[in-house]
């Protein structure tokens, strides 16, 4: 057996030596002229190792233990528990004379710590590969562009690359090289116009990005601008949020790739910044999609959302296989949504709809072809391709707009001429409406002008005739005296008369003097009361008078109320001999004569006085049939008083006051609380007009049960 084993393995020791001898080649095949650079991190010949030992740099080492992997194909898989990769990796080149004698260099250009050695001594080191994540340095690749080394044609150089890593901390937990795809240039061989070239290539990369950045953040700028003057346009607000999302991802990126830094927490941002906005903008381009092809937000769609969302979040919290994994899921979904809404769309895509369409399928191209072929041009258009679409969609959207209000204005334009004939024949058929309406109003009018004139005769004929009733009563006296005095005088007269038959002895002088100065006095009360009965006559006369001819002028105000207050109880207890009253005065005699149409606020007086006598009167009347008929006592006051430049008259009754109600109402023409037959309702309603008239007020104040108290305010 032992024989057999021994057989095996000296048949396999010379095609490890074979592995071990096998050299790579470089050459115009593999190096890259216009660059003046070759990346020999992707050639076959690699042998990789685990771990570190410095003597793996030299020339001569048994590589059987080591294993056939490429610097680029480094992954996160090689990491230990603690997250830190590191190994070794060991290549044999030779310089083909077809690149002639230049100056060469090595550059280290991944973000992983490298160490680098030429035929076992070492030349460079790029960043700190120290035994742990705290003394450990990433690399930065604008430190050092290239490293010079001089290559002769023709001869054979090992070259070894010791090389450290970390994963990130959180997802998707892969190592720092890996983020930015800086392991695709872990180690070049330049030429002496390299430094040049790249320096060109990192501004014309600088400048591509900035470009795309920059019209990306312009047009979010716009849209969101527009938007907050067009809040009615909801399409604005996914718009602006798509573009902006793109703008932060492209912005994420270009920090991710064009400021390549050692800071591992600022990568792991700028990294996480980027994965996440690079999957909403996905996200919003669909929800853009279906609002724009105005498809419905189903429940299926709204689930998707939700999941879609939750995987995404999900992936920063898996392993980086997983992670990976699930977002070609998610991106794979959304594609086969995206095109899913556009086919079944397709037939009803119209106008400013066929812009989103084409700035999608130009932008999933491109996102293809650059996964495929990796081109800063196509980055550029990549970045700019769907918000420009976006732009043209909102300028064609935004003329079919103007398109359809010029289209409705017209519309209005012409149903509003034909409205206006119609309003026009509307209107003379209204016109002949309303003035045969206007001829039938003035009839009417008319009428109750005639029948309100009629009226108001009537209300001042029967307070007339109430009045009339009280002078009747107040007349009555002076006539009495009158009538008695001149009886007396007619017999003193006699006596004079048979005094002076007598003879001239018989006569007494005295006498005569005495009976004529009796017939004197007798004249004179009968002069008297003959004037009191013209003055009454004469008050009856003014206030049946029309208060249209009448003018103001001085009145006692005292007196005026005192004379009236005794008419309307006369009247009263002319029509109603059962009826009696307490009649209570309190005259300000501090008021004097005020500017009044004395008639006129006689009236009022009269009516309110009146007013309180019907009420005192029901009242009296209705508590006869109650057990407390005699407590009961009939009770009317007239009180003036002067209060500043104004004089108060009270009206008071401890009648049933006036229902609540019916307040509102008491001074409208034709209302009433009398029965029918006692009352025309236009009493209160023309005692109103006529303080008013007097730039007076009218108030009243009243108590179910307690009474009502009238207040005639006039101006001094």
């Amino acid at each position: 057996m032992k024989n057999i084993i021994k057989t095996i393995l000296l048949l396999f020791l010379p095609s490890i030596g074979l592995a071990q001898d096998s050299v790579i080649n470089i050459s115009t095949n593999n190096y890259h002229l216009p660059s003046d650079g070759s990346n020999i991190g992707n050639l076959d010949g690699w042998f990789f190792h685990n771990g570190n030992n410095t003597n793996w740099a030299k020339e001569t080492i048994d590589l059987s233990s080591w294993e056939k992997l490429k610097p680029v194909d480094l992954s996160y898989k090689n990491a230990d528990k603690n997250g830190r990769a590191e190994g070794w990796f060991r290549i044999k080149i030779r310089i083909d004379s077809s690149l002639g004698n230049r100056e060469f260099g090595f550059r280290l250009a991944s973000l992983a710590a490298t160490d680098l050695y030429i035929n076992g001594q070492f030349l460079a080191s790029a960043g700190n590969t120290g035994n742990n994540r705290g003394l450990f340095k990433s690399n930065n690749p604008k430190e050092k562009i290239t490293n010079p080394y001089h290559l002769k044609s023709g001869e054979t150089y090992t070259i070894a690359i010791h090389v450290v890593d970390y994963t990130t901390t959180i997802s998707p937990y892969l190592l720092k090289s890996e983020i930015n795809n800086s392991l695709g240039t872990i180690i070049s061989i330049t030429g002496p116009q390299f430094v040049n070239l790249y320096l060109d290539n990192v501004q014309q990369a600088i400048t591509i990005i900035s470009i795309s950045v920059s019209i990306c953040a312009v047009l979010s700028l716009f849209f969101w601008i527009l938007f907050f003057q067009n809040s009615s346009e909801k399409n604005l607000s996914v718009i602006a949020f798509c573009t902006t999302s793109i703008a932060i991802k492209f912005y994420s990126s270009y920090q991710l790739y064009g400021y390549w830094t050692q800071d591992l927490n600022y990568m792991e941002f700028w990294a996480t910044m980027d994965s996440f906005f690079g999957a909403s903008s996905f996200f919003l381009m669909l929800l853009l999609i279906v609002n724009i092809f105005k498809r419905k937000v189903t429940i299926a769609f709204k689930v998707f959302s939700v999941v879609y969302f939750i995987l995404l979040f999900g992936c920063y919290l898996v392993p980086a296989y997983i992670s990976i994994t699930a977002n070609l899921i998610l991106t794979a979904l959304l594609f086969i949504v995206f095109i899913y809404y556009v086919v079944t769309s397709w037939k009803n895509l119209k106008g400013a709809q066929w812009a989103v369409v084409a700035g999608l399928l130009v932008f999933l191209s491109l996102l293809i072809v650059l996964y495929v072929y990796r081109d800063r041009l196509l980055s550029l258009s990549l970045a700019i391709s769907f918000p420009i679409s976006l732009l043209v969609y909102v300028s064609m959207r935004f003329k079919e707009i103007i398109t359809e209000v010029q289209e409705n204005a017209n519309q209005v334009l012409q149903l509003s001429e034909e409205k206006k004939e119609q309003a026009l024949n509307q209107q003379k058929m209204l016109q002949e409406e309303v003035n045969k309406q206007t001829t039938e109003i003035r009839t009417t009018l008319d009428n109750l002008q005639a029948t309100q004139s009629q009226l108001i005769q009537s209300e001042k004929m029967a307070s007339l005739g109430e009045l009339t009733a009280g002078i009747a009563h107040e007349i009555q006296n002076p006539l009495n005296f009158v009538n008695n005095f001149s009886e007396v005088s007619i017999e003193l007269i006699e006596e004079v008369k048979s005094e002076k038959l007598k003879v001239q002895s018989e006569r007494d002088e005295e006498l005569e003097t005495e009976l004529l100065d009796d017939i004197a006095q007798n004249l004179q009360k009968i002069a008297h009361h003959g004037k009191r009965a013209d003055g009454i006559v004469k008050g009856m006369l003014q206030h049946s008078r029309s208060s249209n001819t009448a003018s103001k002028e001085p009145t006692n105000i005292n007196k005026l109320a005192d004379e009236y207050l005794r008419l309307a109880y006369h009247g009263f207890r002319a029509k109603d001999k059962t009826f009696n009253a307490t009649l209570n005065t309190d005259f300000d005699e501090s008021i004097g004569a005020i500017d009044i149409i004395p008639q006129d606020i006689g009236r009022v007086m009269l009516n309110l006085i009146n007013n309180a006598f019907y009420a005192v009167d029901e009242k009296q009347k209705a508590e006869r049939l109650t057990p407390n008929a005699e407590s009961y006592q009939p009770t009317v006051s007239m009180i003036t008083k002067k209060v500043g430049d104004k004089v108060l008259i009270f009206v008071k009754d401890n009648g049933n006051g006036i229902p609540e109600q019916v307040l509102d109402k008491i001074f409208q023409p034709l209302f009433t609380t009398k029965p029918t037959g006692d009352g025309t309702g236009l009493g209160l309603s023309l005692s109103y007009d006529i303080v008013k008239a007097h730039n007076g007020e009218l108030k009243v104040e009243t108590k179910e049960n307690e009474g009502t108290k009238f207040i005639i305010q006039l101006p001094i």
